[in-house]
């Protein structure tokens, strides 16, 4: 079955057609608010709010709107909310205080010497800090463009704004990345290191 007859089945009440949605998308939708949040807790909490939020909504859905940019639009709001509620009742997991964070060993192959291993930690976890101390505008464009891969329109039409705020957002972002990342240079493979450093 298609996406656009799992959408009209969906918006019939049969879950069984929106579930099919939700395994079709879940993975972007938790990584696009992986990415934002910083954290997996979070990140699995809005994107479970995000499908929730989208089957309420789906009688709201225009059929001739790309369901993708629509559901992610959904599921970066739902980040913003998250971030801008921990903003106003700041807080440390004790989970994040007791255990190692474990999310980037997708990243590393079976072949991997331990040297490696905790070289690609090192530089993951300096990204996604610089990411972190983005604004929360910056970062989720930064993320929809460099991170995700989506095009200008794309991510204009998923954060629901201007082509034109994007491109802006998306030029400072990049610019407090640079300044940031050069806090980490020993950690980036040659070819990105400043030739000034």
């Amino acid at each position: 079955m298609d996406e656009a007859d799992l959408i009209r089945q969906a918006k019939r009440h049969n879950l069984n057609a929106f579930n099919e949605l939700v395994l079709l998308y879940q993975d972007m939708a938790y990584n696009v608010a992986y990415r934002i949040m910083g954290e997996g807790v979070s990140a699995a909490d809005a994107t479970q709010d995000a499908f929730i939020s989208a089957y309420e909504k789906l009688h709201t859905f225009a059929d001739d709107t790309n369901f993708k940019a629509w559901l992610l639009r959904i599921v970066t709001n739902k980040c913003y909310d998250m971030l801008k509620y921990n903003k106003r009742r700041p807080g440390s997991s004790l989970d994040e205080m007791t255990e190692e964070n474990e999310s980037s060993k997708w990243l590393v192959g079976d072949g991997a010497q331990p040297e490696e291993e905790q070289e690609v930690g090192e530089m993951v976890a300096a990204v996604q800090h610089c990411l972190d101390a983005l604004p929360d505008d910056q970062r989720i464009v930064a993320i929809l463009c460099d991170v995700e891969g989506y095009d200008y329109n794309a991510a204009a039409e998923i954060a629901a704004t201007s082509l034109g705020t994007i491109k802006s957002r998306l030029s400072r972002a990049r610019a407090k990345l640079r300044d940031c990342l050069r806090d980490f240079a020993e950690l980036l493979p040659d070819k990105y290191r400043s030739v000034e450093q």
